[in-house]
């Protein structure tokens, strides 16, 4: 997901960044937007990347914490336990 999001965002910099130097890209890929459309692609990519980033990061965060816990993590910083010893 993470990679997908990173290429999708330097797509939209290349668009943003092209569209300022006079250059289409969507035009040259043979795809005409219309002009209100074509206005804002750019921003739509790299909103499209950044979400695409955040949602693959969620899963990464979650599984190391489920990882410590099926290795008894909790009971090494001295938690009693289910028997209250």
């Amino acid at each position: 997901m993470k990679i997908a999001g990173y290429l999708i965002i330097a797509f939209g910099l290349v668009d943003l960044i092209g569209s300022y130097a006079g250059f289409d890209l969507w035009g040259s890929l043979g795809i005409i937007l219309p002009e209100v459309i074509w206005q804002f692609s750019s921003y739509c990519e790299i909103a499209l990347g950044y979400f695409l980033i955040n949602l693959g990061s969620r899963g990464e965060e979650e599984e190391p914490a489920i990882a410590e816990d099926d290795q008894g993590a909790g009971l090494a910083d001295g938690d009693p336990g289910e028997d209250g010893e």
